[in-house]
């Protein structure tokens, strides 16, 4: 062994090859003895070389393509024995809906937005497995959620700040959205407040907070095609004057109120769009202050309709869905600052239906002025059309009357 570069035997017995090459290969045989001699050889075992996976297609860094329409991305390797390709979307829960075809390219049809991220193409046979990436971005969606959101807590204030998703091919632009989680609230209806972010900014500075009461946050992305879901909620108490002897009450320990979600939610096609109603949640210590509808069409992400539902309404009205779509629908109840769980789903298909295409929000019913103004002028047509009527029945009368009368009184008769 001394002969050959790299080969060694260990203390036990066992070979050391560093480097394989056409040395390595052929039958060995292993025999221990001691000063009383030997048992004899173990069994012949035989050494053969095997190259692991070399990618002979790369798919590139980026790709950029339309939603709806077909993506192939190309991947392709060499080894002995010939390696599998596999394609697995990085941070993808469960199976993907990803095909592969014979050439072991990843085949995206049709494209989704939640098919937008980093894939990766892996090689794998007997001796190792090898693996490349690729971003795919997918073009013409709503924004993505905002990650890595923060809250940096100041005096009477807090700064918000996170990454942007991916903008869906448009523009985008940002919102913050704070409310208090207080015992008592000061009105029965405390909504989520907002604050516009200056275009190209990453961070805002939310002011005149109070001190020692703990803010919910949150960030949400839009741009022309709709809003993106929001970020992930963050809580935060922001800094107040200094405080006395007696610790402030932690954040989370402060109020306990379990908000059940709308209940035994329903769809019915009506003549004018699909009809939706519901059972109002389980009583609550916190009076309810409405509902937010939420939609999502052909198993994409959940976007939000309508978000100030009165919270006395059991139903609302959908029309101007998409011909030929699948929706599903869901209700998130709001009472105080709280948030309930989303309600159960309905799943609403508009095949068939007479349907036209309209905005993604909901569009609202006449306005009461222009309604008054149509019934007033039915209204006054009807009482034209009874009025003439009358009118050319009395003139009928009177014409009747004189002919009768010009037939009753005898002829004159003159003498000479």
């Amino acid at each position: 062994l001394s002969q050959l570069p790299g080969w060694s035997v260990r203390p036990d017995g066992s070979i050391v090859i560093a480097t394989g090459n056409d040395d390595a290969l052929g039958l060995y045989r292993c025999t221990p003895y001691n000063s009383y001699g030997t048992a004899g050889e173990s069994r012949p075992t035989r050494v053969l070389l095997k190259d692991p996976p070399t990618f002979t297609v790369r798919p590139k860094e980026e790709y950029f393509q339309e939603v709806g329409r077909e993506l192939v991305i190309p991947c392709a390797a060499h080894g002995d024995p010939p390696p599998t390709i596999t394609w697995l979307k990085v941070g993808s829960v469960g199976k993907s809906s990803a095909q592969v075809d014979g050439n072991s390219s990843l085949v995206l049809h049709p494209l989704i937005k939640e098919q937008h991220g980093v894939w990766e193409c892996t090689a794998t046979n007997r001796v190792a497995s090898v693996t490349t990436a690729t971003s795919v971005h997918v073009l013409g969606t709503s924004p993505h959620a905002v990650t890595n959101v923060s809250v940096l807590p100041l005096l009477l204030a807090a700064n918000i700040s996170w990454e942007p998703g991916f903008d869906g091919g448009y523009f985008q632009r940002f919102s913050v959205w704070y409310t208090p989680l207080v015992k008592h609230p000061p009105r029965a209806h405390h909504d989520w407040m907002s604050l516009s972010v200056p275009a190209g900014a990453q961070h805002l500075l939310v002011e005149n907070l109070q001190p020692d009461t703990s803010y919910q946050f949150s960030v949400l992305a839009q741009n022309k095609l709709g809003s993106g879901p929001f970020s992930q909620i963050v809580t935060s108490v922001p800094r107040g004057f200094p405080v006395t002897t007696v610790p402030p009450e932690p954040p989370a320990m402060t109020v306990h109120v379990f908000l059940s979600p709308p209940r035994a939610l329903t769809a019915n096609e009506t003549v004018r769009g699909v009809l939706l109603r519901w059972d109002p949640p389980a009583p609550s210590p916190v009076a309810l202050s409405g509902y937010a509808l939420e939609l999502r069409q052909d198993k994409g992400g959940w976007e939000v309709l309508e978000r100030s539902i009165p919270g006395t309404d059991t139903q609302v009205l959908v029309p101007g869905l998409i011909k030929d779509a699948f929706y599903e629908f869901r209700l998130v109840a709001f009472a105080g600052s709280y948030i309930s769980d989303p309600s159960n789903t309905v799943n609403v298909s508009t095949a068939g239906m007479e349907v036209y295409p309209s905005r993604t929000q909901l569009p609202e019913l006449l306005p009461q002025p222009v309604l008054a103004g149509v019934i007033g002028g039915i209204c006054f047509l009807s009482v034209a059309v009874i009025f003439s009527t009358m009118a050319a029945c009395i003139m009928n009368r009177r014409r009747a009357a004189r002919i009768r009368k010009r037939r009753q009184d005898p002829p004159l008769v003159f003498s000479p």
